[in-house]
Formats: structure tokens, C-alpha cells, sequence
């Protein structure tokens, strides 16, 4: 049994597989997810999980060196926004439409889906390095 925080055996796959500067999608229940791009379906009813602590578990594992975000976010669901800001204090961000995150998703390693119903509630995670 693992140690650490997180249990789902193929979100761990996918982090302990990422290289530097690859991307991790946190996405709500809406996102639409490219079918070249893995999912990692955890949604089981609206809200649960949530974006909140999907991301907490995601970082308690993954070393993060930026985020992207959709501008829309911060207008739409500023308290979401906050949050994310205060999660990831020391990552630089990026800021794009959310037409263009969409875009982008299919370029990521996976896609985490939750049951998030917020608007906005997806960020783009890319891998840094421990040293």
C-alpha cells in the first residue's frame, strides 16, 4: 500500500511517467477531452471530487514549475482563481483563452477529470524538476 496521498494507481502512473516541461490537465466536469488524450475519469456525482482537492492531492505528488490558466477563470470564478493562486504561490503562470486551453489539451499527458461544476475550474500543470 502506498505511503503517500494519493491512492488512484493511474494518476500515479501518469505523474511518476512525466518529464520535465510535460503537461497534467486538472479539468472540471465539462471540459471536452481530445480521444488522443488519456482521461482519468474520477467523477462520480457533481462537485465530488472537487477541483479543490483534486489539485491538493495532484501536487502533494507532482513537482510543478507553471500553470496555465484561461483568462476567463479569474473573471468568472474569481473565488476559484484565489484558490489556485494560493496553492501554487512560488510556479509562474500563464494566462490564454480558454479556447486556446482546450487547444492545448491535446497535447497533454492526461486529463484529470472531476466532478467540478464551477466554470472555468481547469488548469494546465506543467512538470519541473527537483533540482
Amino acid at each position: 500500500m502506498k505511503k503517500t496521498m494519493l491512492l488512484n494507481s493511474h494518476l500515479s502512473r501518469v505523474i511518476s511517467e512525466l518529464g520535465h516541461t510535460d503537461h497534467i490537465v486538472i479539468a472540471d466536469a465539462g471540459l471536452p477531452i481530445p480521444s488522443e488524450t488519456e482521461r482519468i475519469d474520477l467523477a462520480l456525482r457533481p462537485g465530488t471530487p472537487g477541483f479543490g482537492e483534486t489539485l491538493e492531492v495532484i501536487l502533494s505528488e507532482m513537482m510543478v514549475e507553471k500553470a496555465i490558466l484561461a483568462k476567463e477563470t479569474a473573471e468568472v470564478s474569481p473565488s476559484l482563481h484565489q484558490e489556485l493562486m494560493r496553492k501554487l504561490p512560488e510556479v509562474s503562470w500563464e494566462t490564454i483563452s480558454h479556447e486556446e486551453l482546450k487547444a492545448l489539451t491535446g497535447k497533454a499527458k492526461a486529463v484529470v477529470r472531476t466532478g467540478e461544476c464551477t466554470p472555468y475550474a481547469n488548469v494546465i500543470l506543467q512538470a519541473g524538476v527537483p533540482f
